[in-house]
């Protein structure tokens, strides 16, 4: 019973936050980590009952949502360039992030929902400042700020991708992983390429 009121007493603490305007505290990232840390099964004693625990390791509940919170940055910042990419290229890569990254974020929504996994309804204030940081440049100057942040991102996405390829416990999860893997190795090879077009 103590946890129904503590996890009540936390999403009532959010909706708070969020209407008050909290601001970069306000990570949609971390919040959507702290509800699955409360459904996930290894963290309840035996006289705890979840309404609808986790059906996954809190681990693999995290990789969720930092894939889930990539994905969406990876998309935003797609449209971001659409509208503000100056070379072909760039503006080429953009449409492939938002075409490539919304298929897998629809995909990896549905697995979440299927396994009682939050996943940030935003994205995370990190991946926010970086948009904003962008969205104050232009022409050549965007367009090599943004390739750049491309070819780190999938650097990470990458070995995400791989150290989940190898740690996730659900075998869906991983298939999810294994079919996605390929896709984002490309994107890193065709960052770089265009990386090298704008020296």
């Amino acid at each position: 019973m103590k946890r129904i009121f503590l996890t009540l007493a936390i999403a009532f603490s959010i909706v708070a936050v969020q209407s008050c305007g909290g601001g970069a505290k306000n990570d949609s990232k971390e919040t959507a980590d702290s509800i699955n840390e409360e459904k996930a099964p290894e963290n309840m004693d035996d006289n705890q009952v979840a309404a609808t625990p986790l059906s996954v390791s809190e681990e693999d509940a995290k990789f969720v949502t930092e894939a889930a919170n990539g994905g969406m940055a990876e998309v935003e910042l797609g449209e971001l360039a659409q509208q503000k990419a100056q070379h072909a290229d760039v503006k080429a890569f953009g449409e492939m992030m938002i075409k490539d990254h919304s298929k897998a974020n629809d995909e990896l929504t549905t697995l979440a929902k299927a396994k009682n996994i939050t996943v940030p309804a935003t994205v995370g204030a990190e991946q926010q400042k970086v948009k904003d940081d962008l969205a104050k440049k232009t022409g050549r100057e965007f367009d090599k700020a943004y390739i750049d942040e491309m070819v780190e991102d999938h650097e990470k996405d990458v070995k995400l991708f791989e150290d989940a390829s190898k740690n996730l416990k659900d075998a869906e999860l991983k298939a999810f992983v294994d079919k996605t893997l390929p896709t984002l190795r490309t994107h890193l090879e065709h960052s770089k390429a265009v990386k090298d077009k704008l020296k």
